[in-house]
């Protein structure tokens, strides 16, 4: 059988860095909750099979009717974790038919930059690879590490060769992605993404180059980033 695509996108985090007062996934970004961007480059992607939403299970800010005529579905599975998140989302993708074969595409939610073009370039890259891969960018800043307790200080620079700044989606097959985080958990490995579990699990993911605009709104000065930068898109040939 062919192997299918899904998406998965967490998104049961509080967002408590980007001082807001909601989940920063419900802040309103170029007119539009942030989370709505998001979800129409996927439901843009006629290749997927299915996007799977995972929220908090006591999220009261979540309205259906605010994501009207796009294509995904959503379960309150959220864990304490993100990592948890995508497990509880991998165990309900069974519920859409989704086999250990099948590829899953995990995208944080706070990325409303993403472009259908990416996840489309990424399919086409990954879908023979015999591990998966993920987004990301080679690093172009000079590095610089603080040592602890210095107040600040610069220790050291730090060499940028060969060093990638890790973005989403992050695509793995369903079952060898549950498999490496339940192995990962299970010996108290610390997991910062998909990526990270797959490593751990002893394969080396594929890096597919990104774009700059798909970055993660953190920060509060990163909201009229991707306001200014979701605008352009709704209108390219305006100039402001």
């Amino acid at each position: 059988m062919t192997p299918r695509f899904f998406a998965l996108i967490p998104c049961a985090g509080s967002g408590s860095r980007s001082g807001a007062t909601m989940p920063k996934q419900y802040r309103s970004v170029a007119g539009r909750d942030l989370l709505h961007h998001t979800l129409a480059a996927f439901d843009a992607c006629s290749e997927l099979a299915a996007t799977l939403v995972v929220i908090a299970p006591d999220d009261t800010h979540f309205d259906a009717r605010r994501f009207a005529g796009l294509r995904f579905v959503v379960r309150r599975c959220g864990g304490a974790s993100r990592q948890a998140s995508v497990l509880n989302g991998l165990h309900a993708l069974a519920e859409f038919g989704a086999l250990e074969s099948d590829w899953v595409l995990v995208h944080d939610a706070a990325r409303p930059g993403i472009t259908p073009v990416l996840i489309r370039h990424m399919i086409g890259v990954l879908k023979d690879d015999p591990v998966g891969g993920i987004a990301a960018l080679p690093l172009a800043d000079t590095l610089k590490r603080v040592a602890p307790g210095s107040g600040g200080r610069i220790a050291r620079t730090e060499a940028r060769e060969g060093l990638w700044q890790a973005q989403t989606p992050q695509m793995f097959r369903l079952g060898m992605l549950r498999e490496a985080i339940l192995d990962a958990q299970q010996n108290n490995h610390d997991l910062t993404d998909e990526a990270s579990a797959i490593e751990w699990f002893g394969h080396a993911p594929q890096l597919v180059q990104g774009n700059l605009s798909n970055f993660k709104v953190t920060y509060p000065e990163d909201f009229d980033l991707a306001d200014a930068l979701l605008r352009q898109r709704q209108h390219p040939g305006s100039s402001h």
